[in-house]
């Protein structure tokens, strides 16, 4: 049985936790965001952990949804009718990486066809209409801990009237394990990169070249990235990969099935919390990239009662 958190249940800023463990694998989920706080094999780390009494410190772990990114200005205009959402990145002007990041999410009983594979846990949120986003979804991510890893599947579910626009991405960072991120290798399964402007929103593509053709190992302490990469590269199982290889020789990864076809990859030397900058790679799939919301490239059309379904998950090789 999973465990149910009442509205008093005390918990620390992150959230309650949900602790899943198969073997020497351990991930702890939180209830606020349905982040992954934790990710480690053998006790060294696969995502970078934040503190359990902190609120994310840069979107880690979280889901991305019903877009990710950003939207210029905060603002779309969507089948005829102009909507206005918050302006959360004040900076940019843009309304950045959706609406349930800090929502509390519930935690949902688990079948016992999910525990056959391994340690499992579903959260779900049914997200209330508003005035910058008036549609009805439910949404459910399950993560579960297999042979293979960690295994993540995000439904999202049209309960509306009128169609939805949507899209979702997630924000693992990668750790490099006890060493720095410059003592780091860092590979990416893709082709192409998005080009954009001074406020990182997309101006169009160009072909990978220098820091960031990292279709090969290229040496973290050459490379300063807050972008989107795309005609992504599969292997033979059709998954697209991230892979960060730190200085132990282990390698932290991330892959996308077919259900996604778009990567966004920081190394952190921006950020605003100046004690995690290059603490990890956040190496995030996505289904769209920034601004699909105006520009319609790689949207979601969510049809009343229509559902929307993504794959991804994590290992360390």
């Amino acid at each position: 049985m999973n465990p149910t958190f009442s509205s008093t249940t005390p918990a620390p800023l992150s959230g309650h936790q949900i602790e899943l463990v198969l073997g020497d694998q351990e991930a702890t989920v939180t209830d606020v965001g349905a982040k992954v706080r934790r990710y480690a094999v053998g006790g060294r780390d696969v995502f970078t952990p934040f503190p359990a009494d902190t609120y994310a410190p840069a979107g880690h772990g979280a889901v991305l949804a019903p877009w990710p990114n950003r939207i210029r200005d905060g603002r779309y205009t969507w089948e005829g009718v102009e909507h206005q959402l918050d302006i959360t990145e004040p900076e940019r002007g843009t309304a950045l990486h959706g609406l349930v990041m800090w929502q509390r999410w519930q935690v949902v009983e688990v079948d016992d066809a999910a525990h056959r594979d391994g340690h499992a846990v579903t959260l779900e949120l049914r997200l209330a209409p508003s005035g910058g986003y008036p549609f009805d979804l439910l949404m459910q991510v399950t993560y579960r801990l297999t042979a293979a890893g960690l295994h993540v599947q995000a439904v999202a579910t049209n309960l509306g009237a009128t169609a939805a626009p949507y899209g979702i991405g997630f924000h693992p960072w990668l750790s490099p394990g006890a060493g720095s991120l410059d003592e780091c290798t860092i590979r990416i399964d893709a082709a192409s990169r998005v080009t954009v402007d001074d406020r990182l929103l997309p101006t169009g593509t160009a072909a990978v070249d220098g820091q960031y053709d990292l279709r090969t190992p290229r040496r973290a302490d050459e490379v300063d990235l807050d972008d989107a990469f795309v005609d992504v590269l599969r292997d033979e199982d059709g998954l697209s990969w991230i892979r960060l290889t730190g200085g132990d020789g282990r390698t932290a990864a991330v892959w996308m099935d077919e259900s996604m076809d778009t990567w966004q990859a920081c190394t952190g030397d921006h950020l605003g919390v100046v004690e995690w900058r290059r603490t990890g790679l956040a190496a995030e799939p996505q289904s769209c990239v920034a601004d699909a919301f105006r520009t319609g490239d790689r949207l979601v059309r969510l049809a009343p009662g229509e559902s929307h379904e993504v794959t991804w998950g994590a290992a360390l090789l």
